[in-house]
Formats: C-alpha cells, sequence, structure tokens
C-alpha cells in the first residue's frame, strides 16, 4: 500500500519474522554495510534522521499507516507491539505535526519496543532523548494531533520512499534507515559478513601504507587522465 493513497482501516496482529538472531548479526553490521549488501536497495531517504546521536538498532517492523494530523492508529500500532518491534509509521499525506511525543515513547519503552521510525514529525524530543528512546523522524513540530482515524496496522505501507511489510527488518543508525525484506535476511546477512571480512582485509592493507587506489584498483583508470 502506498502512503499517497485512500485507505481503510485494518488491524492485523500476527505476521511472520525474521530469526532473532540474523536480526542481531545485522546490526552489528550496521546501514552502510547492509545496503550495500542488499546491492543497494532498501535505503530510506536522507531526510530521517535520528533525534540525538548515538543509537543503533534493528527489529521487526510494525507498520502503521495513519491519516496527516491524526494519530489513532499509532496508538493502535503500540499495542500490537512486542518487545524487540521498531514502529515504522507512515501519513497518507504530508504531514508536520508532532505525531508522537513523551507519552507515546514512554509506552513504547516499557513494552520493549527498540525504536520509532516516521515519515512526519515528532515531539518532546527533550524528554524522547533523555528516556534514550530511539526515535528516526521528518522532522520536529509541536503541532498536535486528532485521534479520530482511519488508518491501518500491519499492512504494507511506504516509509520514505521504500516499501515496508510488517515483519521486514529495519536497521537504522546515524547513516540512515535499511530495510532488509524477512525472506532474504539471511543471504543479505551472508552477503554483509562477506563485504565486512573484505572491509577489514582493506583495512590492514591501508595500516601498511598501501595506497587506495592500488588496493581498489583504480591505478589504469587514473592514467587515462594523466598528460
Amino acid at each position: 500500500m502506498s502512503s499517497g493513497g485512500n485507505i481503510s482501516s485494518t488491524m492485523v496482529r500476527k505476521f511472520r519474522k525474521a530469526d532473532s538472531g540474523v536480526i542481531e548479526r545485522l546490526r552489528m553490521f550496521g546501514v552502510s554495510t547492509v545496503y550495500e549488501a542488499q546491492g543497494g536497495i532498501g535505503l530510506m531517504r536522507p531526510y530521517l534522521r535520528p533525534i540525538y546521536h548515538g543509537p543503533a538498532i534493528a527489529g521487526p517492523a510494525v507498520t502503521v499507516s495513519c491519516a496527516s494530523g491524526d494519530n489513532l492508529m499509532l496508538h493502535a500500532g503500540l499495542d500490537t507491539c512486542v518487545a524487540g518491534d521498531v514502529l515504522v509509521v507512515s501519513t497518507t499525506s504530508d504531514s508536520d505535526h508532532g505525531m508522537f511525543g513523551s507519552l507515546l515513547g514512554l509506552s513504547s519503552q516499557v513494552r520493549g519496543v527498540v525504536a520509532l521510525v516516521i515519515d512526519a514529525g515528532v515531539r518532546d524530543v527533550s524528554e524522547l532523548t533523555a528516556m534514550r528512546f530511539p526515535v528516526w523522524a521528518k522532522l520536529i513540530c509541536a503541532k498536535g494531533t486528532t485521534k479520530n482515524g482511519p488508518g491501518s496496522v500491519n499492512v504494507p505501507i511506504e516509509c520514505a520512499g521504500v516499501c515496508v511489510r510488517p515483519g521486514d527488518i529495519i536497521l537504522a543508525d546515524f547513516d540512515g534507515v535499511v530495510v532488509v525484506s524477512a525472506e532474504s535476511a539471511e543471504s543479505v546477512a551472508s552477503a554483509a559478513t562477506e563485504r565486512h571480512e573484505h572491509e577489514q582485509r582493506v583495512r590492514e592493507r591501508l595500516k601498511c601504507s598501501e595506497s587506495t587506489v592500488d588496493i581498489l584498483g583504480l591505478r589504469a583508470r587514473l592514467n587515462e587522465f594523466e598528460s
């Protein structure tokens, strides 16, 4: 479902999630490595930024689609979350409202939700930061919301340019937010492992004063530009 069209109100509580072990493996590699390992796909638009520096998270997505300026279904989505989930929220049209604040942050934290990713605004950022609840958001705004609906929970949504299905793995750190499908999680984790090991070998060569030009095989290409 695209976040740009009309939606019916739907709530789904049960869906497939990836194994916690593969989720943790992906978290250890980080957004940039995983994004490259899965062929340069799944990266959300760079305007989604963490509200404070430092968090790096991974978990299965609980998806929410809300009407712009209305967070009723965000509350409903949180009600379906269990420990380890990532709440992923989009709106049916552009929103500059603060859809999520400190009370929802506290409820999320108590439930064990690991983070919020929202293609809209948040508020009470000082409080959310003080409680160290990780949030990646489009903007910060004190403007409040209504609670009338409609919206949907745990259906496919579009968040910051990427389709997210319930149960997809969300990784987020200071580099951004990337989505890995539950079906491809194992293969992406294996590719990320290979990429990480390759980069470790490159680092060792750099420590021995080798040039990136030689390590990456760029010498012949650069010679074409010499006069």
